[in-house]
């Protein structure tokens, strides 16, 4: 087995903060196993048009949806080349994981847009891309993935915590790798930001201001997913379409939807968490918003640890760049235990690629 891999892993999230690119280099040792480094990392701000393109791209016909998922390829390409050149990263492939415009497990469909062949084609580098197909045509959810690294990577913590565009965690339970979407976080939390025209509410100080209201808090907490059982997942149209409609509607203040909200996803992680003991890794961009952070912390007995703001905006873009080599290595990166899929199973795509591992 080949032990040494360098590669760009690409992560783009549902908050549409940006293309996260991460050239990382990870060395397996029997005694120890796998170890990782980031090299060099920077986030891609989208621009108003992309965004607006890949906001409104469920709304697109069959033959324009084709047509932007070769323009977002041939974009992510260009962005790739500019990287490479300024970090002067020579990787050894690059594992893309795309952004998301469908996910529907229940019809064997989750759709990441951004055509491996495109990126390929651009920069010449080998792709890995489109990791959720096999699984959900398993019968899993096809979500979340990066599990799989957080057990092999991050095994030293009890938790792992993504605080995104959707919260979800990760954990071992009886020696089986469990993990789930547990709510919406900063899809929501910054869509209120956005009516006051401001991108996000920088670390939470608005609704530090605000009053928690019961009956909107309520309304929350009773929404149907919660009913389910893991292994679920949620989907950026299913949130924007059924539960912001309640927040936006609620006749408060901003600030007091903005705390209430910020309750009711920590409620959520505390309900998520069954060990009263060990530590906690929150990552993703609600890492840094502190009113949401100190609400964890008041919620439960575990060490909280943020770690470094690399790690913090990085992480996922890592560990897509870790199940691509799990692919090319030709081993499981997609577990059933996390995803209720029949088996665990090989998840992505390969564009020019010619591995002999």
């Amino acid at each position: 087995m080949r032990t040494k891999w360098s590669v760009i892993g690409l992560m783009s999230g549902t908050s549409l903060d940006g293309l996260d690119l991460a050239f990382c280099q990870f060395d397996y040792e029997d005694a120890k196993g796998w170890s990782f480094k980031i090299v060099a990392a920077e986030c891609y701000p989208y621009s108003q048009s992309w965004k607006q393109k890949l906001n409104d791209a469920h709304l697109l016909s069959g033959l324009d949806l084709l047509l932007l998922d070769q323009e977002y390829g041939q974009y992510i390409g260009e962005i790739i080349v500019s990287f490479k050149d300024k970090f002067n990263a020579d990787p050894d492939f690059i594992a893309s994981h795309g952004h998301t415009v469908f996910h529907r497990p229940d019809k064997r469909l989750s759709f990441q847009m951004g055509s491996g062949a495109s990126i390929y084609a651009k920069t010449g580098i080998p792709v890995v891309c489109d990791f959720r197909s096999v699984d959900v045509n398993l019968g899993g959810q096809g979500a979340p993935l990066v599990p799989a690294g957080d057990a092999i990577l991050f095994k030293e913590y009890d938790y792992c915590m993504n605080l995104g565009g959707i919260a979800n965690i990760s954990f071992d339970k009886e020696g089986i790798r469990l993990a789930y979407d547990i709510c919406g976080c900063n899809l929501l939390l910054n869509a209120l930001a956005n009516e006051i025209g401001l991108e996000y509410d920088e670390s939470g100080k608005i609704a530090e201001t605000g009053v928690i209201n019961n009956e909107l808090l309520d309304m929350l907490d009773q929404w149907d997913y919660y009913q389910k059982s893991a292994p679920k997942s949620l989907d950026k149209e299913t949130m924007l379409s059924e539960l912001l409609p309640l927040i936006q509607d609620f006749p408060v203040s901003i600030a007091d939807k903005l705390a209430t909200v910020s309750e009711h996803i920590t409620f959520q992680i505390s309900k998520a968490i069954e060990k009263d003991a060990g530590s906690v890794l929150i990552t993703g961009g609600g890492a840094l918003n502190k009113t949401l952070v100190s609400k964890i912390k008041k919620k439960t007995i575990l060490k909280v640890i943020v770690p470094d703001e690399e790690l913090i905006h990085f992480k996922e873009a890592l560990i897509f760049a870790f199940l691509g080599v799990l692919r090319v290595l030709n081993q499981n990166n997609t577990y059933a235990s996390v995803t209720g899929a029949s088996h665990d199973s090989i998840g992505g795509a390969i564009y020019g690629g010619n591995f002999n591992s």
